[in-house]
């Protein structure tokens, strides 16, 4: 497939990139109804992309059986509203079989989580990536890198055997970091999704970003909106006055090595009446004393 035909998915990426929670019913299931009207909620509040079995979503936590259905559901929710990234991982055989059933069920693209063996090569990370792209040329292809060691040349190796590897989820910590890694890989060559959501946005995004993920656009659409509005615009004061809004909120949700992240999200939403508050180990809900923290700053968004 041309570049070309890769422009609609290159530009999907340069926007609010949706990270879906997957609320869960009272006997554990996944929430079939629930989960399809928090997709409305977003695709009516604008959001045009989304990634089903992503982190927020608890990928690691869902059976394969659940991760297919929550890719099915998306997609048939979605329609022709959004495009749609698909989360994939765990060992090769499993990601690729992941990522053919996305492109069977029409999604654009697929995320390739970053691999979680405890002994990772950066050779052997451009052979992981690299049996997941070959084996949907069609759809884009996009590294979620959360390894500092990783060097852009690379990236830039994956990219020229797989042309499908069209953008990149970034989140090492570390603007600095990542502007090097982004020149060393290509800055205009991929999309650069600035991963760690919100909070690190504006400093990305000075640093060659455009698009963010988000967990928070759950809860707030509008607020995940606005930020991108600001920072297209290069208007970095408005940002950070979005960036201010939503500090508390990310501050709960990266404390203690990020245990909280999607537990503040959907405690949110819980606090909304929008789903249940439960998360699978080795996420945990919130104290009763902090919850109401959390609902006040939701209830603080004016929703």
């Amino acid at each position: 497939m041309s570049s070309v035909a890769f422009e609609t998915q290159r530009a999907a990426l340069a926007d609010v990139v949706a990270i879906s929670v997957t609320p869960f019913a009272e006997d554990g299931s996944v929430e079939q109804d629930t989960y399809r009207a928090l997709l409305r909620r977003l695709l009516d509040g604008g959001i045009t992309t989304l990634t089903p079995n992503g982190n927020t979503g608890e990928f690691y936590a869902l059976t394969p059986e659940e991760r297919r259905l929550v890719t099915e559901l998306t997609i048939d929710e979605a329609g022709e509203r959004a495009t749609i990234l698909v989360g994939v991982g765990h060992d090769i055989p499993t990601a690729v079989a992941s990522a053919r059933h996305a492109r069977e069920l029409g999604a654009q693209m697929v995320m390739v989580h970053q691999p979680v063996h405890p002994y990772v090569s950066q050779a052997g990370w451009v052979d992981y990536h690299r049996a997941v792209a070959e084996a949907v040329p069609e759809l884009g292809v996009v590294p979620y890198i959360r390894n500092p060691q990783l060097t852009g040349a690379r990236l830039a190796e994956l990219a020229d055997v797989c042309p499908n590897v069209i953008g990149v989820k970034y989140a090492v910590p570390d603007a600095a970091r990542f502007a090097a890694f982004a020149r060393d890989a290509g800055l205009e060559r991929f999309v650069w999704v600035a991963g760690l959501a919100e909070p690190y946005a504006p400093s990305y995004f000075s640093a060659g970003a455009t698009g963010f993920t988000s967990g928070l656009v759950n809860v707030a659409p509008a607020v995940s909106l606005n930020m991108i509005e600001a920072l297209r615009s290069g208007d970095y004061p408005a940002a950070m006055k979005v960036w201010e809004q939503i500090r508390r909120f990310e501050e709960l949700r990266a404390a203690n090595g990020s245990a909280d992240n999607v537990t503040v999200v959907k405690e949110a939403l819980a606090s909304l009446g929008l789903c249940r508050r439960e998360v699978r180990p080795p996420s945990r809900t919130l104290r009763e004393d902090e919850r109401a923290e959390v609902a006040a700053i939701a209830a603080g968004w004016s929703i």
